[in-house]
């Protein structure tokens, strides 16, 4: 089985995105974005503004509350030619909290642009304040680590603040603007991480929230640090030759505990907050196992878990877990990819927005509602839907097998 569906061809998973389809800015107000609807096998269109209506009484949505960082730095050296270096994974201190609270010096892996004119040495950011000092000191495949040093009492989270940019997505062909500083954020982004945003939460207003909770959804929150590995296209032909990207996610107590109680459907907002709901089943299913590593999935692992326990068997080793450890965060890492022929243990329903041909954004789509992604997508295109992280969105109804 796993073997079958490594040999996914991607060529299957394409189709013809026109270049005036995708969505180079947000819309003037979040919730006027349009909504596409699939569900009991039929096509609607809605407005995000209706979102509250689409969850039952008791339904749990799970939104990513990552915050998207200034992670794109500009730097010039002496000769006058400008490095561009965006950070991905913070490196010295590794955690993200503990590296966005450093003072004076910090390490990350980052990607660097115009890398051939650094040769070594030191270059200054081009900001005029704080005085911003980098040095490439290692590698890390294609990444370079880079040591970040600066002189004023700020934290580093402070720096980015004040001399980074938005790392709006490369496709979107502009500059980041002034917009950009809010609009591409969630309006419930609390803990700084992402080089991404986890779009479909991007719909969202406070008063959307509200109404969704007056429908008689619980709301809860879980944390994955959207990395620049979002956006790398899928080079192999088949879907076994390609290398996800890790990502950290961070699960508190509360999560477990309200999806525990949950009666209803569980509703994930964002491609990101489906890996992770999905990549904390099958932890907790190792923890049932009594595999140690239980807070690390690798990206074919759950294909060759047993997958016969029910999720509140999962959320059960979880919390005692906490209990064992007296903890109230989960710290894990994830490398799971979801194409078709994986079978959603814990997601009912999808919020998202329309992704790139032959990503693996599109792939965890047609995972979802199977063959019918096509005229799902054929629709939107037909329809005048936007596309991609500032674009309209997408509510697809999943049949759970708790099998």
């Amino acid at each position: 089985m796993l073997q079958e569906l490594k040999e996914i061809r991607i060529e299957d998973y394409r189709y013809d995105l026109p270049d005036d389809r995708v969505a180079r800015f947000p819309l003037e107000r979040r919730e006027d974005a349009r909504l596409l609807v699939y569900a009991g096998g039929a096509i609607s269109d809605l407005h995000f503004r209706d979102a509250h209506t689409l969850p039952r009484p008791g339904d749990t949505l799970v939104f990513n509350d990552t915050r998207v960082v200034r992670a794109r730095l500009l730097f010039r050296k002496e000769t006058g030619a400008t490095i561009e270096i965006f950070c991905l994974d913070p490196a010295t201190p590794a955690d993200h909290a503990l590296n966005f609270a450093a003072r004076g010096r910090c390490e990350w892996y980052c990607l660097v642009g115009n890398s051939k004119r650094w040769k070594g040495g030191e270059i200054a950011c081009t900001g005029a304040f704080p005085s911003l000092r980098a040095t490439r000191v290692g590698r890390r495949g294609e990444e370079s680590l880079v040591r970040f040093e600066w002189d004023a009492a700020l934290t580093f989270s402070e720096v980015l603040e004040m001399l980074g940019h938005v790392p709006i997505p490369p496709y979107l062909n502009r500059e980041d603007g002034e917009s950009d500083g809010t609009r591409y954020q969630t309006v419930y982004a609390r803990h700084d991480g992402s080089v991404a945003a986890p779009t479909a939460g991007l719909h969202f207003s406070q008063e959307l929230l509200q109404r969704t909770r007056e429908a008689g959804a619980t709301l809860a929150e879980v944390t994955l640090h959207v990395g620049a590995g979002t956006f790398r296209p899928v080079k192999a032909e088949r879907i076994g030759g390609h290398e996800m990207h890790t990502e950290q996610i961070v699960a508190t107590r509360a999560l477990i505990d309200s999806l525990a109680r949950g009666g209803g459907g569980t509703i994930a907002v964002g491609t990101t907050s489906a890996r992770s709901l999905e990549s904390l089943y099958w932890m907790g299913v190792k923890r049932l196992l009594g595999m140690p590593d239980f807070n690390a999935l690798d990206q074919w692992e759950a294909y060759a878990l047993p997958g016969n326990h029910t999720a509140t068997e999962a959320w059960e080793a979880l919390s005692r877990w906490f209990d064992d450890e007296g903890a109230t965060h989960l710290k894990a890492r994830s490398t799971l990819i979801i194409v078709p022929g994986y079978r959603f243990r814990v997601v009912t329903g999808l919020f998202t927005n329309f992704h790139q041909p032959g990503s693996t954004l599109l792939l965890l789509v047609a995972a979802a509602v199977g063959d019918a992604w096509r005229e799902i997508y054929a629709r939107a295109l037909a329809s005048g839907y936007r596309f991609l992280s500032y674009g309209d969105g997408s509510f697809l109804e999943i049949t759970r097998d708790d099998r």
